[in-house]
């Protein structure tokens, strides 16, 4: 089905816009979107089992279409009438869009905004919930106020929302714009244990994410840290239960920095970590040791298991420079695969515990989970993979490291969504052997193979038309996996300038229509400069101490 929009914007007389009115007197205005789609399941007809260690082999596949029995959920990506892929876009909101005292920051900005994506076509918004804020107060002290304000305004406008559980700390990694750390009492858990943090070999710990060396162990006041989360996960559920499936109809799952699922292997706090190095490995805290310690004695191998890799190099080196991922390094030795299985093995046991407790309290509501993996596309023209290793993939030339993670998610139904999808290869740097494109395709037939549905990210904040293309270009494929949403970084005032306004409005509606479609100039330019106009004015109508509000960050 062909997908029409028709812009609130351009509906709004210039009439209109000169009488002044209040925010909410434009919260009411009409777009017309299609109905709620149906969704594409993967359905994978492979007869023999794919090992963790050996290369990936493609089977042979088959698309069904499932009516879904709710008339709510993730909107999925389906043939419109040309043929074509359909993909509903998302855009996430500014990191800061709940304020450290827990309210909605900026609300009156917010409420303009989210009417000028709902005209764009965009189909909802990402929000970080963040644990640093909501559980700041004391263990099961939950103020969940500005999220549910963020909601209501949400729905006001016919929206969807993909909450993220924000397990990390948010400051000191790429796009950052603020700072907010983990809960302080949890700080002060680890000031007097400061294992209960990632640790690299010289002892550098990394306070962004609590080590899942200690999932297990009561470290946070009576409580493991799996405890915590899923305390923190259920209460979410009570709170917003009535919005579950018709508003909030994804739940991101948090697990580990940034909110992905990896090791803090390349941190760029204090400069510790540059493109493109390869990162370092992050085991060397207490818990960590006695897990390896222990899995070393399992293999008969005791003296594995006291330390990590000796050869393993620094944060910015390269893989030559290192005897573990050079062409023919330790990375290719026993020695050197029972290390990588035990450490990517520990990465998917922590991931399979939370999201099996994720999956239970979220069963019924109708909101899809999901689960956010990186892009890690330096160094994967070469052997080993080296920044993909240290980050807990197990990628490498003999090895396939995103199989085991689909298969990991496909269990409880989860999206898998994976960033990098606006990079190409020819735009990356020669001597740090990225493939970006590369590392799509091998996502790609994974999920196939798994069986679970793939959601694209922009890994970083780009507003041209050639990031834009791209993305389209990877949102299909021959191979009938195409993307079942994708979610645009990030709102900010850039994105609303003329040029970037026409640029996310031909995107979306080349998104809608199988990635063909693109706006007349003319009508753009018509939405992007009402919408310029309606803010100004906004502006001048509000008090003083609101001018700043409304244009957003």
């Amino acid at each position: 089905m062909a997908f029409t929009l028709h812009s609130s914007i351009s509906s709004i007389s210039f009439k209109d816009i000169k009488t002044p009115k209040t925010l909410d007197d434009f919260s009411a205005a009409t777009v017309c979107f299609p109905q709620t789609i149906r969704s594409r399941r993967l359905r994978s007809k492979i007869s023999t089992q794919v090992a963790h260690s050996t290369p990936f082999e493609a089977g042979t596949y088959e698309i069904d279409e499932e009516v879904r029995e709710k008339l709510h959920g993730l909107s999925s990506s389906v043939r419109s009438e040309n043929g074509d892929s359909t993909v509903p876009v998302y855009v996430m909101l500014p990191l800061d869009t709940v304020s450290i005292g827990g309210h909605l920051n900026k609300a009156k900005a917010m409420n303009v905004s989210l009417m000028a994506l709902k005209s764009a076509g965009v189909e909802g918004v990402m929000v970080d919930v963040w644990w640093g804020l909501v559980e700041k107060d004391g263990p099961l002290k939950y103020n969940w106020e500005g999220y549910f304000e963020l909601v209501k305004m949400v729905q006001k406008h016919g929206l969807k929302l993909q909450a993220v559980m924000s397990f990390h700390q948010c400051g000191g990694n790429v796009g950052d714009s603020c700072s907010i750390p983990l809960p302080p009492w949890v700080l002060e858990e680890i000031s007097g244990n400061p294992d209960l943090v990632y640790t690299d070999k010289s002892g550098r710990r990394n306070p962004e994410y609590i080590s899942l060396g200690c999932d297990s162990l009561p470290v946070l006041r009576g409580r493991t840290p799996i405890q915590v989360y899923s305390d923190y996960m259920a209460a979410f559920q009570q709170r917003f239960n009535n919005y579950l499936g018709n508003v909030i109809v994804e739940i991101q799952v948090g697990m580990g920095p940034c909110g992905e699922m990896r090791y803090p292997s390349y941190p760029e706090s204090n400069g510790t970590w540059r493109f493109p190095g390869i990162g370092e490995f992050q085991c060397y805290d207490k818990y960590m040791i006695a897990s390896l310690e222990a899995a070393a004695e399992a293999k008969g191998e005791k003296d594995w298991g006291k330390s990590g890799p000796h050869d393993s190099g620094q944060y910015n080196q390269f893989p030559e420079d290192t005897g573990f991922f050079r062409h023919e390094g330790t990375w290719n030795t026993d020695y050197g695969r029972f290390f990588m299985e035990w450490y990517s093995g520990k990465l998917l046991q922590h991931s399979d515990t939370i999201l099996k407790s994720a999956e239970i309290i979220f069963r019924g509501t109708g909101a899809k989970l999901s689960v956010k993996v990186a892009g890690i596309h330096w160094h994967y023209k070469t052997r080993s993979h080296a920044a993909e290793l240290t980050a807990g993939y197990y990628n490498t030339r003999h090895s396939d490291g995103y199989l085991p993670i689909a298969k990991m998610l496909a269990k409880y139904d989860a999206v898998f969504n994976f960033t990098c999808m606006e990079m190409r290869d020819i735009e990356q740097p020669q001597h740090a052997e990225c493939s970006p494109e590369g590392l799509v395709r091998q996502v790609k037939l994974a999920v196939i193979a798994a069986g679970v549905e793939l959601a694209g990210e922009n890994a970083l904040e780009r507003y041209d038309g050639g990031a834009y293309r791209q993305v389209q270009e990877t949102s299909g494929s021959d191979l009938e996996n195409g993307l079942c949403a994708f979610t645009f970084l990030r709102m900010n005032k850039r994105l609303f300038e003329a040029e970037n306004w026409r640029e996310l409005v031909n995107f979306v509606r080349s998104m809608s229509e199988g990635g063909g479609g693109r706006l007349p100039e003319s009508e753009t330019k018509k939405t992007s400069d009402l919408y310029v106009r309606f803010v100004i004015h906004k502006k001048i109508s509000l008090k003083e101490d609101d001018k700043e509000a409304v244009v957003l960050v």
